[in-house]
């Protein structure tokens, strides 16, 4: 099976779509299609999609 098949059975999570929409259309437009489908799918973040959103992630500690 492959992934776009699994994500036709799942669907995002709602508040990762909700913040994914949020950001500014900047930092949107720099995000790629793999990126945006571990933050909607809750997948192991890629370094460079962290670094991206470093400016709006908060620390739960």
């Amino acid at each position: 099976m492959n992934d776009s098949t699994q994500h036709s059975k799942k669907k995002p999570d709602p508040k990762r779509m909700a913040m994914l929409r949020s950001l500014p259309i900047e930092i949107k437009q720099q995000i790629t299609g793999e990126e945006a489908d571990a933050l909607l799918y809750d997948k192991e973040l890629p370094d460079s999609l962290l670094e991206k959103l470093k400016d709006y992630l908060v620390d739960d500690e």
